[in-house]
């Protein structure tokens, strides 16, 4: 078994709150860190790859000021296909994803299906080590430890350098192995399994901006079919209606059944 800890770096739109935004994908990978362990936590490979953005191409100024990574930089990036295909060449069957938080997990599935790449190709093991270091410190139910407090609590020299994907990830690595010190090794890796999720990848998630029904609309509509208006009751029906049928509890299959 081999564990990749892998950290991720965002762009997102200039005006988070208008038509800038792509909802198929809101946040596009600009960098991607790991570090690769094998079953003794011994470093094998790392990666350090900035990417060119092909969907917000001006970089946003916080994210810009938070990560230090410059347009000019990545202008002269890779794309996410190329990065991509160095990224898939450090997996195998045994490999598991490490990551503080598992959104990036959750990034790196919808960036790669965006770009029409194989998902099939990236682990579906994985292991939140912020969530394995919250209960290592007996944090309440819910609560996470941040990445800079925990490197101070595990006494991890930094640089604090913190938001570059590298040394995020390269952070995550070191935390992962303290905690986990006394499992490394071929035949003690019983208690890291108990530790490994697997992730399930939903499409339908985040895809679209959030809605609300609008009820004038609704109803205008019916009165115009009735040509009256509608009582407050009517009204009161109709939208129940409106929402029973949303949830498709009424649907019927239409298919055959065999006998």
């Amino acid at each position: 078994m081999n564990y990749i800890i892998i950290d991720l770096e965002f762009n997102q739109a200039l005006n988070t709150s208008g038509n800038e935004i792509n909802y198929k994908l809101p946040f596009e990978i600009i960098q991607i860190g790991l570090i690769k362990l094998d079953d003794h936590f011994n470093t094998i490979s790392t990666m350090n790859s900035l990417i060119k953005p092909e969907i917000y191409t001006t970089l946003n100024p916080y994210v810009e000021k938070l990560t230090g990574i410059s347009t000019d930089e990545l202008s002269s990036s890779k794309s996410f296909k190329e990065v991509f295909d160095d990224l898939t060449k450090l997996f195998d069957d045994e490999s598991v994803l490490c990551v503080w938080g598992v959104s990036d997990i959750r990034e790196l599935y919808r960036n790669t299906l965006y770009h029409g790449l194989d998902i099939s190709l990236l682990p579906k093991l994985y292991i939140n080590v912020q969530r394995h270091a919250s209960n290592k410190l007996n944090l309440k139910k819910g609560m996470n430890i941040g990445l800079s407090s925990a490197t101070e609590i595990f006494d991890i020299p930094t640089s604090d350098n913190f938001h570059d994907a590298f040394y995020d990830a390269l952070y995550t690595a070191e935390i992962f192995k303290k905690i986990n010190s006394s499992n490394s090794g071929e035949g003690s890796s019983s208690s890291l399994n108990k530790l490994i999720s697997r992730y399930s990848y939903n499409n339908s998630r985040n895809t679209q901006p959030k809605t609300k029904l609008d009820k004038d609309r609704l109803f205008n509509q019916f009165e115009k079919m009735f040509l009256r208006e509608l009582t407050n009751e009517e009204k009161s029906m109709i939208e129940l209606a409106y929402k029973m049928g949303k949830t498709s509890q009424f649907q019927i299959s239409t298919s055959k059944q065999k006998n």
